[in-house]
């Protein structure tokens, strides 16, 4: 690993891979962030043939900040040919009264992996939600794969209804591109579970979305997911 660089509200550590050949990274909070009108970056890059795991030390935690202006949070991933990247922080919470802009962008060289789960949990326990906009973009040997963009709290039509999430408060996707599956069999959606869903994406990948009651049975629902795309 030639470069670990963090600054501001993260701090990245190397921690110890249980798997042979895999290096693996922890994202620690430093501060608390992001807070209304913060700009935070995060950038990662897997090389050629890597094969890195990038985790989180807790939860994030959106917080109203002394700014009016909402906080943006920017992820850029990058994975090279030959590289696999598992990219699995803990959730982020949506605290009462904050407001932020969370973009993820990935780069996929034709024989990269990828595994990605992203989890939002839509206030703490006994609060609404703030205002969260995220949106994940991914592209494939420069073709787009997925591109979508979800909205929930005040000033977002719907986004509690029985078509979105029905009361639940914690909403998550887990995204499994392999270059293995290019020539195998497309099966149709699936579900998993009363609340999740296992969708098949043009080229080798497979998206898994949940909704559920709490943060546990969230990640429940996509542990299950990972274990049926495999």
């Amino acid at each position: 690993m030639p470069v670990l660089v963090g600054d501001g509200s993260l701090a990245l550590r190397r921690t110890r891979s249980v798997v042979d050949g895999e290096a693996r990274v922890t994202v620690v909070g430093a501060m608390s962030a992001p807070l209304g009108g913060d700009r935070i970056a995060l950038e990662v890059t897997a090389g050629p043939g890597a094969r890195l795991r990038i985790g989180s030390a807790a939860a994030t935690i959106a917080l109203p900040g002394r700014s009016a202006g909402p906080a943006h949070y920017e992820i850029r991933l990058t994975v090279a040919d030959g590289a696999t990247l598992h990219w699995l922080p803990e959730p982020l919470i949506s605290a009462h009264g904050s407001d932020l802009r969370m973009t993820t962008r990935v780069e996929l060289a034709p024989t990269a992996r990828l595994v990605l789960r992203e989890e939002q949990i839509l206030g703490r326990t006994g609060e609404s939600p703030g205002h969260l906009i995220t949106r994940l973009t991914v592209h494939r040997a420069g073709r787009p794969l997925l591109d979508q963009e979800l909205a929930y709290g005040p000033g977002a039509p719907g986004w509690d209804g029985g078509a979105v999430l029905g009361g639940h408060r914690a909403v998550g996707q887990l995204l499994v591109v392999d270059p293995s599956r290019d020539s195998g069999p497309v099966a149709g959606p699936r579900l998993l579970g009363a609340t999740a869903v296992l969708t098949p994406l043009s080229g080798p990948a497979a998206l898994a979305t949940a909704v559920a009651p709490d943060a546990l049975q969230l990640r429940r629902a996509l542990d299950e997911a990972a274990a049926a795309v495999g």
